[in-house]
C-alpha cells in the first residue's frame, strides 16, 4: 500500500526543494540545456509582491517530492479565466502513488473554485505513460494545435525589430 501524502501551497520553505525538483523534471524531459532555475530566481515570482505562480507540493512522510506549478490564463472564447499547469513532476519513486492524480484533482478544484471556465496543460508527444494518465482521468489531448515559442535570442532579436522579412507586419497587412 503506497503512503499516505499530504498537498499542501509551497511556502518559500520550499523554494530549495521545488528548484530541485524542477531540475529533475528537466533532466527527464531531456532539457537541462535550458534549465535557468534558481530559488532566487523562482522566489519572487512565487512569492513576491506580486505572484505570477503558485505552486502545490505534494509531501510523503514530511519529504516533498513532487509539486504542480500553475498560473491564471485566459480564454477569450469563454471569455473567463483558465488555470494553467506549467508543469507536473512526481519523483518516478512515488509515481502510481495516487500523488499525481491527487494534485491533478486540487488543482480543477481550485479552478472550479475560482469560477475558471477551463483547465489546460501540455504533454510532451513521446511521453505515452503521460498521455495514457491523462486520457484516464478525462483529459482531451488536442491533436490539432502546437506550442509556438519564442525564446532567447530570437525574442530579443523580434523584439529588437529583427524579424524575418516574412514575419514583417507590412507583410501581414499586405503593403
Amino acid at each position: 500500500m503506497p503512503a499516505p501524502h499530504d498537498i499542501r501551497a509551497a511556502e518559500p520553505r520550499d523554494l530549495h526543494a521545488i528548484v530541485q525538483l524542477i531540475e529533475e523534471l528537466a533532466e527527464f524531459e531531456n532539457l537541462t540545456h535550458l534549465l535557468e532555475v534558481t530559488a532566487d530566481k523562482l522566489a519572487p515570482h512565487l512569492f513576491g509582491d506580486s505572484p505570477l505562480v503558485e505552486c502545490l507540493v505534494g509531501e510523503i512522510e514530511g519529504e516533498i517530492v513532487a509539486f504542480a506549478l500553475f498560473y491564471t490564463n485566459f480564454s477569450t472564447f469563454l471569455s473567463r479565466p483558465g488555470l494553467y499547469l506549467e508543469d507536473l513532476y512526481v519523483r518516478p519513486a512515488h509515481r502510481r502513488s495516487g500523488l499525481g492524480k491527487a494534485l491533478l484533482i486540487q488543482l480543477a478544484q481550485l479552478a472550479c473554485e475560482r469560477g475558471y471556465g477551463r483547465f489546460d496543460w501540455t504533454v510532451l508527444d513521446w511521453n505515452e505513460d503521460a498521455i495514457r494518465f491523462y486520457q484516464k482521468l478525462g483529459a482531451e489531448v488536442l491533436p490539432d494545435w502546437r506550442i509556438c515559442r519564442l525564446t532567447g535570442d530570437a525574442l530579443q532579436r523580434y523584439a529588437d525589430g529583427d524579424r524575418p522579412s516574412m514575419w514583417s507586419p507590412s507583410s501581414w497587412l499586405g503593403i
